[in-house]
């Protein structure tokens, strides 16, 4: 169960980290973001930078060319 969906789909890199960023900025810690991207560069982009934040990557699959994050809201 998901808080919020963001649907980058169509969107290129850098965009759909960057709107990825500004999404959880405005979220509460523990809230659940599913994250939506067609472009190849977020497969690599939001779990790396996950690694480096407060935020934990909770899940991530890729089916057909379209990529699926499940991200928690860290504190």
């Amino acid at each position: 169960m998901v808080d919020r969906t963001l649907d980058t789909s169509g969107l290129r890199c850098p965009m759909p980290l960057l709107k990825t960023k500004l999404e959880l900025n405005g979220m509460s810690p523990g809230e659940k973001l599913e994250v939506i991207a067609t472009d190849a560069g977020s497969a690599r982009d939001i779990p790396a930078f996950l690694a480096l934040s407060r935020h934990r990557l909770v899940n991530s699959s890729e089916t057909d060319g379209q990529y699926c994050f499940v991200i928690e809201c860290g504190g």
